[in-house]
């Protein structure tokens, strides 16, 4: 059923209590069975809406009569209270969720967002907790032991040998190139 699709109907002559009964047990298998397709996965959820006309014609069926050869099939208890109703209710509760949480988690995002880098002053001293390629530059007093680095200013042929060069964002105005020289220790 992953590959082909099927539909199913059954016809006859019903009273309300048998037509009822079918209508939950076919409703109860398109439920657990309709969606195993990837083009069942999108259709399924209109063919469950398009049964519910079928529903609507089961109400104006007569009662059953006494007289009959059979007595009139259980309807059982209604769809949703199925085990069926429950194996579509889990998924459907987790995309609802799925839905909520998405709109939820991006106004998070714009209320805490990332702290912008702190900026780095030519003569202010940095180490990096990062890796060259991850930059993760944090301001440092010179005379620190943690201090790794002098910000300088790039001469006119670029940072001296030896010298790293800074990310722009560490810059005051994000677009002027610093050069990181390693201190002496």
């Amino acid at each position: 059923m992953v590959v082909i699709m099927r539909f199913l109907r059954r016809e006859g002559l019903f009273c309300r209590t048998c037509g009822t009964a079918v209508f939950r047990q076919m409703q109860a298998d398109t439920l657990v069975q309709g969606w195993w397709g990837p083009l069942s996965a999108i259709i399924t959820p209109f063919v469950l809406l398009l049964n519910l006309s079928a529903r609507s014609t089961l109400r104006g069926l007569p009662e059953p009569t006494t007289g009959s050869r059979r007595p009139p099939l259980d309807p059982g208890k209604p769809v949703l209270r199925r085990p069926a109703g429950l194996v579509v209710a889990v998924p459907l509760a987790a995309f609802g969720l799925i839905v909520m949480a998405i709109p939820v988690l991006l106004v998070i995002g714009m209320v805490v967002g990332d702290d912008p880098p702190e900026t780095l002053t030519v003569g202010s001293c940095a180490r990096n907790d990062g890796s060259w390629s991850a930059q993760d530059l944090k301001p440092e007093a010179c005379g620190s032991s943690d201090a790794e680095f002098e910000v300088t200013e790039p001469g006119a042929e670029g940072c001296a040998a030896g010298d790293y060069l800074a990310d722009l964002e560490y810059s005051a105005d994000g677009a002027t190139s610093l050069c990181l020289h390693p201190v002496e220790r």
